[in-house]
């Protein structure tokens, strides 16, 4: 089985306009300078005109994308 600590998820939903994707990045970089391997992906809803903006990041030792 595996540790629940080799792989972290996290979801970061806001408001376009707000620095979401940005801040999606510097937590990917942030990761792999810590060692992880990272994978991000986002959804621009009506970001330019202040819809939803949903980003996901993925970090861990190892892991296999589904």
């Amino acid at each position: 089985m595996k540790n629940k600590k080799d792989q972290f998820n996290i979801v970061i939903c806001g408001v376009g306009g707000q620095g979401l994707i940005t801040m999606t990045k510097i937590l990917a970089i942030a990761a792999r300078e810590e060692g992880y391997e990272a994978k991000t992906s986002e959804l621009h809803g009506l970001a330019q005109r202040g819809g939803s903006v949903e980003t996901h990041i993925r970090f861990g030792k190892k892991f296999i994308l589904l």
